[in-house]
């Protein structure tokens, strides 16, 4: 095979296979790393696999690919056929290019790896003389100038002085935005007045809505199941003032909509409205009447309610569903709705048993003009423009690459676990991921009623899980867990995880640190102020089927800030420098101790103040017992600055900084 340049696809069918499922596994000679994983489906269609193929925004050469089937399960472990095929650019004009950059490359990598190794280690003449021969940049001009500054110098004010301007430049910006979130519940209660009693907050439910308007950070809730009646009712919280406000104890009463659960809301904050559509009705009260799916507009302003349409479905738009999703298109006023099960008058159980659940597709409502248009119907193919309907699922819209995202959800019987995003501008559908890897561990547990948002600036979807697909089992099935998609990464990851069955008598303690699991909740997110508000939910309870939560609670994603990776680089420039003095000068180190060091510490940290406790032990330390044997202190002083240097050369983006192997680790036993 000729060198391919990348980007290379993978189309691989399988023309016999008695295995349920078998991985296939991409491997890059040039790199040995993987290219890309991906699972076969146990049918006869052609799939498509795009493998990785740049490095720092260049195509890399590629000789050969290896398929290395990593798994297969199922009875029998028998073999399977399979007909590949490889795509790529053969051209030598094109790939030779490649080839020359590639070898380049290496040979730049190298030269790096060999300046960060002298450097370390002090061999002056030999980093100045490949630097010199060579005019290859280990790192950045700043960079160089810190190490200059605190390794060679000592210099340790000026070294706080770089540290603080590359924090204010936003430099640590990329740092942060990879480190790990920490989850922090705070249970939420709002003030009352006196006299209110318990009327001055929503009751308990579930299968309720909740929409936020950042602008004025006020959360609207409306409906619900109490457990025994569906409710009508409509509450809005104001954040800054910590207090519910009820607007009305009855929107139908007030030309609104009716009782209802099971519904959804979205809410336009620029032109502040909020528009609900759809809701579930038992089967022994379904007639023709009933299932007209009307569909509400509330204008916050003016506190009214407007009847867009008694039955969308006669308007070209849907048919009365329920847990399906909508999402507003503040930009282009547009409305979208995807799925939720179409409620019918054959609803008894037998009846239920037999026929076959239909489901709604994706409409578009046209806000000014008042109009439905279908964009995709409901579709059982696994063609590449096809959506599969379903319910309980997650939806979100994202304002700037202007996409909307569906993961998970349930079909009759069938959970789902793929995840599409679809274009609204270009009527587009790309599948992210086709459900079908068994990775349980790095995605989302299928389920009921997992509850998505969306942050467009950090380009995030966050996902809280509720009830697991294990229904017979659902005491022990239920759980919160928060997981983080990171969609230029593509990448998931978990953040939170509750998996403590749900006990008759919670602890208080547990119930004040976090929401106890649950489903049928609601989630809303404030992408302004970064919090998300949850309330209410069915804990799940069989001993107390028709028990329903009225809890509140906020939820914040914390990473370590500017502020604190400022401090927390001062306490290490402090702490070292305070190390130095110990050696020399006693009594003023002690004073810098006390004065200097002290200011940077995290005294709520107990790991930190315990380390700060035990520093004053260097004071009685000799001089002796800081050198290794065979080392000078001049050495030892280099080597130690140098150690400084590294910690603090992390906190910077990686196409500032020296590569990030050391030459020693290539060396092979």
């Amino acid at each position: 095979m000729n060198r391919f340049l990348t980007p290379l696809r993978l189309i691989v069918t399988s023309l016999r296979s008695n295995d349920e499922n078998t991985f296939v596994y991409f491997n890059h000679i040039f790199f040995s790393s993987s290219l890309s994983t991906s699972g076969l489906k146990n049918d006869y269609n052609k799939e498509t696999f795009t493998l990785k193929h740049k490095i720092d925004e260049q195509m890399f050469p590629c000789r050969f690919v290896k398929i290395v089937p990593l798994m297969s399960w199922g009875p029998s472990f028998n073999f399977s056929i399979w007909y590949v095929e490889l795509h790529g650019i053969e051209d030598p004009d094109v790939v030779q290019p490649c080839l020359n950059w590639y070898s380049k490359y290496r040979e730049q990598e190298a030269i790096r790896l060999c300046l960060k190794h002298f450097r370390q280690h002090n061999y002056t003449e030999a980093f100045e003389s490949l630097q010199k021969k060579t005019r290859i940049a280990l790192e950045h001009p700043m960079l160089t100038h810190l190490h200059d500054r605190l390794v060679l110098q000592g210099d340790f004010d000026a070294c706080e002085e770089l540290i603080d301007k590359a924090v204010r430049d936003g430099l640590f910006n990329q740092y942060i935005s990879q480190q790990e979130y920490k989850p922090r519940w705070s249970q939420i209660i709002p003030k009352c007045n006196k006299g209110d009693g318990d009327d001055n907050r929503p009751g308990m439910r579930g299968g309720h809505q909740m929409v936020i308007d950042v602008q004025t950070e006020t959360v609207y809730l409306f409906g619900g199941w109490d457990g025994t009646q569906d409710l009508a009712d409509f509450w809005a919280y104001s954040v800054q003032e910590n207090q519910w406000a009820c607007i009305s104890r009855d929107t139908e009463k007030e030309s609104g909509p009716s009782a209802r659960s099971c519904h959804k809301m979205c809410i336009d904050s620029q032109r502040r409205q909020i528009y609900t559509l759809g809701r579930y009705l038992d089967s022994s009260v379904r007639n023709s009447k009933s299932l007209k799916s009307d569909f509400y507009r509330y204008d916050i302003d003016a506190n009214t309610w407007t009847l867009l349409s008694e039955d969308t479905s006669s308007d070209g738009g849907p048919k009365l569903v329920f847990d399906h999703q909508m999402c507003m298109d503040s930009e282009k006023h547009m409305i979208y709705t995807f799925g939720g099960r179409i409620l019918t008058c054959n609803g008894s159980v037998e009846d239920s048993r037999t026929s076959e659940p239909q489901f709604s597709g994706l409409y578009a409502f046209h806000c000014l003009a008042g109009t439905w248009s279908l964009l995709r119907e409901d579709s059982c193919n696994a063609g590449p423009e096809d959506v599969q309907s379903r319910i309980g699922h997650c939806m979100l819209f994202h304002t700037r690459n202007r996409c909307l995202y569906v993961f998970g959800g349930q079909r009759s019987k069938t959970y789902l676990n793929d995840f599409f995003s679809y274009d609204v501008d270009g009527n587009h559908v790309e599948i992210i991921s086709d459900g079908t890897k068994k990775d349980s561990g790095m995605v989302p547990m299928t389920g009921f009623t997992q509850r998505a948002t969306i942050d467009p600036e950090l380009n995030e979807i966050h996902v809280l899980s509720g009830l697991s697909k294990d229904k017979d089992k659902r005491e022990e099935n239920v759980r919160n867990s928060f997981w983080i998609y990171d969609i230029a990464r593509n990448n998931w990851s978990c953040v939170y995880k509750n998996d403590q069955a749900v006990k008759e008598n919670l602890s208080k303690a547990l119930q004040e640190e976090e929401p106890c699991p649950r489903f049928a909740h609601q989630l809303v997110y404030d992408e302004m102020h970064k919090v998300h508000y949850l309330f209410g939910g069915n804990p799940g309870k069989s001993c107390s089927p028709k028990m329903r939560l009225d809890d509140f609670w906020s939820l914040k994603l914390c990473r370590p800030s500017k502020e604190y990776l400022l401090r927390h680089c001062r306490y290490l420039i402090r702490k070292y420098r305070f190390e130095e003095k110990a050696q020399s000068e006693p009594l003023s180190a002690l004073k810098y101790l006390q004065n200097d060091l002290s200011l940077t510490v995290d005294h709520t940290d107990p790991d930190e103040t315990k380390e700060f406790q035990l520093l004053p032990s260097a004071l009685f330390k000799s001089s002796s017992d800081f050198i290794p044997l065979g080392f000078s202190d001049v050495d030892q002083t280099y080597a130690k600055r140098t150690q400084l240097f590294d910690t603090l050369v992390n906190f910077f983006p990686d196409s500032m900084t020296p590569p990030k192997g050391n030459l020693v680790d290539l060396i092979t036993l």
